[in-house]
C-alpha cells in the first residue's frame, strides 16, 4: 500500500481543522467548532456530521439502513447532485482539514494536469450560490470574505 501525496485545487472556502484551527467564526473557547449540529465528543467526525447536515438541507435525512427498501444509495446520489458542493479533506488522513467546494481538481502523485487560467477565472454564478446555501445550512461564517480558489495538499 502506498501513501497518497496529492495536490488539490478547490473553488470554495477553506474551513481549516482541529490541529491548525478552524477558519470560521463559530468556534468555542478552545477553538473547537461551536455549532448546534456538531458534538465534539460524539463518535462522528466533523466531515460526517457536516455532510449529514448538508444532505438534510436538500431533503435527505435518512441514514443507510433506516429504510429497508434498498434505495438509499440512489437517494443519496440524487441529494448530492442537488447539493452540488462537497466537503473535501486535505492535510493528512489522521489530521484532516477541510475545504467546502463547488469544484475540486485533484492532481495525484506522479501525475500532471494542465490548467487554463481563463477557465479558472470563469466562475459560474451558481457555484457561489451553492456555496452560500451550504454555508447557511452549516450555520458558519467563513473567515474568507468570499469563495475563491484554494490550493491545498493531501498526504495520507
Amino acid at each position: 500500500m502506498s501513501t497518497s501525496t496529492n495536490a488539490v485545487l478547490a473553488y470554495g472556502y477553506n474551513l481549516g481543522g482541529d490541529d491548525a484551527g478552524w477558519t470560521f467564526r463559530e468556534t468555542g473557547e478552545y477553538g473547537e467548532p461551536n455549532l448546534d449540529w456538531y458534538d465534539n465528543e460524539a463518535e462522528d467526525d466533523f466531515a460526517t456530521a457536516a455532510e449529514a447536515r448538508l444532505l438534510a438541507s436538500v431533503g435527505l435525512t435518512e441514514k443507510w439502513g433506516d429504510n429497508p427498501d434498498g434505495g438509499f444509495w440512489e437517494r443519496e446520489k440524487a441529494a448530492k447532485a442537488r447539493l452540488a458542493v462537497e466537503l473535501d479533506s486535505y492535510c493528512h488522513v489522521e489530521h484532516p482539514m477541510y475545504v467546502l467546494a463547488a469544484k475540486v481538481i485533484t492532481v495525484y502523485r506522479g501525475d500532471a494536469k494542465i490548467l487554463d487560467p481563463t477557465e479558472l477565472a470563469a466562475i459560474p454564478p451558481e457555484w457561489d450560490e451553492r456555496l452560500a446555501a451550504a454555508v447557511a445550512a452549516l450555520g458558519i461564517t467563513p473567515d474568507q470574505e468570499r469563495p475563491g480558489w484554494v490550493l491545498v495538499s493531501y498526504w495520507g
